[in-house]
């Protein structure tokens, strides 16, 4: 809609992963790094945690592609909410195997005997838990036990765990010490300063195909501050923008604009941005987060229902 406009080849701040927009930061690089070095040395455990929004999952796509395509197999797991029946059959099956029984030894056998052969083949087999934070106490003893499956000397499977900071409260838990035992590798995303803000808009911009500035200085500063440097949020915050700027026929988009954005997204009332520091506070969280979602869906509703009126006069 507005890419013409801003002679854009591409949206430049889509919601969904997309590795070809990620921004190298020094925090990025280091969280890349440990992620890449903890599958490729076949290490069992690794932890990702992050704020809502900082990336996670894009993070993990762009390891998993730079380790090549035909060298790993992943499972990646998005539903956390499932029992370890359930849980065995799907890894199984996004591994691409048809489970022969739906007994938990059944399923075992066939991925112990799956695995070797992958072992064989020099592949490494990853299995991604996103959202990991939700998962039930006993479906993690169960995924402690998956890193039994190993070889003399190495684990034929390889766990990421991706969540947000409750899960690193979760795994301190004292029932859960034996799979804090074997996490071989930390990572955690960060919200971006005021700089790295301005830079990661520029820099997506760049990557759309822009060779004209878009953002003036100050609505980049602006939308830091209400967006409290998550990469998501800035997403939302610019695609807005850009969408309210065409309909405006606004070249170069001014702090102002920004403001009314934000107020039309109600940002400045999502207290969801920052996640509760204590598990227990976890139920009060996700109310938040719930809550707060309906404001930016009203926002995107009004800014569309602008459109749709300028488009009308204009006959566009």
């Amino acid at each position: 809609m507005y890419r013409s406009f801003y002679h854009l080849q591409t949206g430049p701040f889509g919601t969904s992963p997309d590795p070809r927009f990620l921004y190298m930061m020094p925090q990025t690089r280091e969280a890349l790094a440990g992620l890449e070095y903890g599958i490729s040395e076949r290490k069992g455990f690794t932890v990702l945690t992050g704020e809502v929004g900082t990336g996670k999952t894009t993070l993990l796509r762009c390891a998993l592609a730079a380790m090549g395509k035909h060298s790993v197999s992943t499972a990646f797991v998005f539903n956390p909410l499932l029992d370890p029946l359930d849980f065995l059959e799907f890894v199984l099956t996004d591994f691409g195997l048809t489970p022969n029984s739906r007994t938990k030894s059944g399923m075992l056998l066939q991925l112990n005997r799956w695995l070797i052969e992958r072992y064989r083949l020099k592949e490494t087999c990853v299995v991604v838990v996103d959202e990991a934070q939700n998962l039930s106490w006993e479906l993690l003893e169960e995924i402690r036990l998956l890193t039994n499956l190993e070889s003399s000397s190495e684990k034929l499977l390889q766990i990421v765990l991706s969540g947000q900071p409750e899960l690193e409260d979760k795994l301190r838990h004292p029932s859960v010490r034996q799979l804090r035992q074997r996490i071989f590798l930390w990572c955690r995303t960060q919200p971006l300063t005021e700089a790295q803000t301005g830079e990661y808009i520029v820099e997506r911009l760049r990557i759309a195909g822009a060779t004209n500035t878009i953002f003036s200085p100050e609505a980049m500063k602006a939308t830091h501050r209400y967006s409290k440097g998550i990469p998501r949020t800035i997403n939302l915050i610019c695609e807005h923008s850009l969408i309210l700027g065409y309909v405006e026929q606004i070249p170069i988009i001014p702090e102002p604009l920004i403001d009314h954005v934000a107020a039309d997204l109600e940002l400045d009332m999502q207290s969801f941005l920052l996640a509760p520091s204590r598990a227990g506070d976890r139920q009060a969280g996700d109310g938040g987060m719930q809550h707060s979602l309906h404001p930016a869906d009203a926002g995107a509703s009004r800014l569309m229902n602008s459109f749709n009126r300028e488009s009308g006069r204009n006959g566009r």
